[in-house]
């Protein structure tokens, strides 16, 4: 069976600039190309949901020129996804507003808004993420809605967004960890870690994440 919610790690546009002596803006560039076709993969396959960590909170201790290219070229990539190509695709937010440029929050809402109807998949962009924040800023939402003995479901209804648990989660570049990302939702996710940087990161390389995804025998914590 495929996975329903697939979430990635996009890692390794400066490694990738590095070994082709490219400027870094080269690997983000590339990298972007990599999302459209990430995203094209997950609807062509059916796909539900694809969560992209896009741009951590600890992100910003980046070079400030960096980060201004960083945020145009994702206002660009935003731009996109109100294309006819992309007509069923939804897009969703997780992260903190606060912090972020009023373009990218201007942007982020109207395409919000106009793929709002979409059915056929869900992209949540990760944007100004991280885990912990999540959920801290979960339970006291809970704390400022007065309850006190707080639950899990509690803390599940507070996250960023109401969105299934990610069956698969992939990280690119050779790293083997979460670094910060969905760590709340990714209690009995299938992880599948790749030396292929994210710019070199095709349709090819979903599916043969998936195909491995497949193998696997999930039993969540119960013996068969």
């Amino acid at each position: 069976m495929k996975p329903k919610h697939i979430a990635i790690i996009m890692d390794g546009n400066g490694r990738w600039a590095k070994l082709k002596g490219l400027p870094r803006k080269e690997g983000h560039k590339e990298g972007a190309n990599s999302v459209e076709s990430a995203v094209q993969t997950a609807l062509e396959e059916g796909i539900k949901v694809l969560s992209l960590y896009a741009f951590s909170t600890e992100n910003w201790a980046r070079p400030k020129m960096e980060i201004a290219y960083l945020m145009q070229l994702l206002a660009d990539t935003l731009s996109k996804f109100t294309e006819n190509k992309y007509k069923d695709v939804k897009l969703v937010f997780s992260g903190r507003r606060k912090g972020l440029p009023s373009m990218i929050l201007n942007k982020l809402d109207k395409v919000i808004e106009a793929t709002k109807n979409h059915k056929k998949l869900t992209l949540n962009l990760c944007l100004n993420y991280g885990a912990r924040q999540e959920i801290t800023d979960a339970v006291n939402k809970i704390i400022a809605q007065g309850k006190t003995n707080i639950k899990e479901s509690d803390i599940e209804k507070n996250l960023y967004q109401n969105l299934p648990v990610p069956d698969l989660i992939i990280r690119t570049s050779g790293e083997e960890r979460l670094s910060n990302f969905l760590l709340w939702q990714a209690a009995y996710s299938e992880f599948y870690f790749t030396k292929t940087l994210w710019p070199d990161f095709k349709e090819k390389d979903l599916l043969k994440a998936i195909a491995e995804y497949n193998k696997r025998d999930r039993r969540f914590g119960k013996r068969k």
